[in-house]
């Protein structure tokens, strides 16, 4: 049998034990920056994609928001049954949440006044799945429309790159292992969890990171122009050399 891609085995439901500080009140936050500050706010009907377990599409919705979220881990989908101990408007997420692959996304061209893709939810796919998948994003979105993209920034990855670490959550042990590869372009991980019960589980992340200048050529060539860089969700500017995040805003002509 195909081994399945790394992306497919390492977004289970035990995913959300390893980046359990990545929930809904961290989404908040980041919600709340996307529609006050940023330009003129995320607004209209919004596409979260690669929703994981649809937090943001969560926080967007309390905002009165139109969001729908697919992901393509059908794992973390299922899982997100857990934010309506957490939200009123949970229930709101009942069939705006679907598995789909980003590089096909199943909605018609110009549907969306804003993409978000957060959390680096992109450069998974190789090159010809990557440009596929941002192409689907530009396709979807409407003349005027929004694109957020969350990315690593590679400047502060290759520079503070921890080799190894381990550390215990709620009983659970995470062992990671950490290299560049391709000429510093791809950040690689071995994660191993470690659960009270003894069971094991591994997998391996490998992620493509992408320098400013070349994921703005990206957009340009879809009719997407970057309008501002942050270099995290506070709206601090982006500096390539300690900048937390690189978060792209465009605007499709």
């Amino acid at each position: 049998m195909t081994e399945s891609p790394w992306y497919v085995e390492a977004f289970r439901s035990d995913y959300r034990d390893v980046y359990s500080h990545r929930n809904l009140e961290a989404a908040r936050s980041e919600v709340r920056w996307l529609t006050e500050d940023v330009l003129a706010g995320v607004s209209g009907r919004v596409l979260d994609d690669c929703c994981g377990f649809g937090r943001h599409s969560v926080a967007l919705r309390e905002r009165g928001i139109d969001a729908l979220g697919i992901d393509l881990s059908f794992d973390l989908l299922a899982s997100s049954g857990s934010l309506a101990e957490e939200s009123k408007v949970a229930h709101e997420l009942r069939g705006r949440l679907a598995q789909a692959d980003m590089r096909r996304l199943p909605f018609r061209s110009g549907m969306f006044g804003a993409v978000v893709n957060l959390f680096t939810s992109f450069g998974y796919l190789g090159e010809k799945g990557d440009a596929q998948a941002l192409s689907e994003m530009g396709r979807v979105l409407a003349p005027g429309g929004l694109l957020v993209m969350d990315l690593m920034n590679p400047s502060a990855i290759r520079r503070g790159l921890v080799p190894s670490s381990k550390e215990e959550r709620e009983g659970v042990i995470l062992e990671a292992e950490r290299s560049l590869e391709d000429g510093g372009r791809r950040v690689v991980k071995s994660v191993r969890l470690t659960f009270p019960s003894g069971e094991v589980r591994e997998w391996r992340e490998d992620v493509r990171m992408f320098e400013p200048e070349e994921i703005q050529g990206r957009l340009a060539a879809l009719g997407i122009a970057v309008e501002r860089v942050a270099g995290d969700f506070t709206g601090r500017p982006f500096a390539a050399g300690d900048a937390e995040r690189q978060i792209v805003v465009g605007r499709k002509a």
